[in-house]
C-alpha cells in the first residue's frame, strides 16, 4: 500500500470504539482537534494512547469550543472578541492551547496543525502574516516539549490559492530557519473538492511539488463526510475503472495523486476499514487517473 490510512475523528461518534476498530485494522495515525467531539475528543483519545505509544497523533489549534474560550478568557489568554470569534491564532492562544492538548492527550502530539488559518481572512498576505505568528509560536511549542512537529489544516486556503507551498515553506523558514519543524499540510481532497488533483493530473498546482519540499499531504474528507459513496452510482465507477467499485475509485483516485501521504477516514467498523485498505492497496494506473479527473472536473 503505497497510502496510508489514518483516523479522522471530526465525524466520529464512539471514538474509543471508532479508534480501535481503525488500529486493528492496520491505520497508521489518528487525527484530532480540541473541539472535537464538543470538546471531549482529546480526552477520550488519551487512553486509546496510552494504550498504543507508538501509534502517531495529531491534533490542532485555533478553534476553540464555547467551554475551551471561557476558560481561555478567564485565564488571559484570548479577548472577549476572540473567545466570541471561538477561533484565534496569537502566539498565546498557540501556546495556551498546545499545553492544553499536551495535558489532554497524555503526551506530546507528533504534529500540530494550524487549524483553518484563513478563517475569517479576505487577503494572502494577511494569511502569511498569521501563520508567521503561529509558526514562531509552535516552534517554540517544539522546544518546550508540547509538540514533536507542526502543520498546516487548511479547507480553503490552497483550493482557491491564497498561499503556495513555496510561501508556506517560505513563512516556516522565516519562523524557523533552516531547522523549522513544518511537517505536513492537511486539506479536503474528493472527487467533489477536485480542483488540486485536477491540477495535479496535468503537472500543475502544488500536488506535484510537495515532495521536494520535504512536507506530507493528509488528504481529509476523501469520502466527502460519507455522502460521495451515495452520488456515485456503480455503473459510473464501472466504467471509469473497469472492475472497480465506488469506493475503490473514490479512495484509488485521491491515494494516487502525488505528494498524498495518508488518507483519513472516519471509518467506524473493521469491515469499513477492510473495505477501505482493499481500495487503496495499488494505485490507479495514469490513464484510469486522467479518466477520472476528465470525467469530475468543473
Amino acid at each position: 500500500m503505497t497510502t496510508a490510512l489514518g483516523l479522522g475523528t471530526y465525524r466520529v461518534r464512539d471514538l474509543p470504539e471508532a479508534a480501535k476498530a481503525a488500529l486493528s485494522s492496520g491505520a497508521d495515525w489518528i487525527d484530532t482537534a480540541p473541539n472535537y467531539l464538543r470538546g471531549q475528543a482529546e480526552r477520550q483519545l488519551k487512553p486509546v494512547l496510552a494504550a498504543h505509544p507508538l501509534i502517531p497523533v495529531s491534533t490542532k489549534v485555533g478553534f476553540f469550543t464555547p467551554e475551551q474560550a471561557r476558560r481561555a478568557l478567564a485565564a488571559g489568554v484570548l479577548t472577549a472578541q476572540e473567545a466570541q470569534a471561538g477561533h484565534c491564532l496569537s502566539p498565546r492562544a498557540v501556546l495556551w492551547q498546545a499545553q492544553q492538548s499536551r495535558t489532554l492527550l497524555g503526551r506530546a502530539p507528533d504534529i500540530t496543525f494550524v487549524h483553518n488559518p484563513e478563517h475569517g481572512l479576505h487577503h494572502a498576505r494577511d494569511l502569511e502574516v498569521r501563520l508567521y505568528d503561529a509558526f514562531v509560536a509552535l516552534e517554540k511549542c517544539v522546544d518546550r516539549g508540547l509538540t514533536k512537529g507542526y502543520g498546516v489544516a487548511t479547507w480553503t486556503a490552497l483550493h482557491e490559492n491564497l498561499i503556495s507551498m513555496d510561501r508556506l515553506t517560505g513563512v516556516a523558514r522565516q519562523a524557523g530557519r533552516d531547522g523549522h519543524r513544518l511537517k505536513a499540510v492537511q486539506l479536503p481532497l474528493s472527487i467533489v473538492q477536485i480542483g488540486p488533483l485536477v491540477d495535479a493530473v496535468h503537472g500543475h498546482g502544488f500536488l506535484p511539488s510537495v515532495p521536494s519540499h520535504g512536507i506530507d499531504v493528509f488528504a481529509s474528507a476523501p469520502l466527502h463526510g460519507g455522502d460521495l459513496l451515495g452520488m456515485l452510482p456503480d455503473p459510473v465507477a464501472e466504467e471509469l475503472v473497469p472492475g472497480a467499485s465506488p469506493l475503490r475509485l473514490a479512495l484509488g483516485f485521491v491515494a494516487s495523486a502525488p505528494g498524498v501521504r495518508r488518507l483519513l477516514l472516519s471509518a467506524s467498523s473493521r469491515a469499513h476499514w477492510a473495505d477501505a485498505t482493499k481500495a487503496v492497496e495499488e494505485p490507479l494506473s495514469d490513464k484510469h487517473v486522467k479518466g477520472i479527473a476528465s470525467a469530475f472536473a468543473p
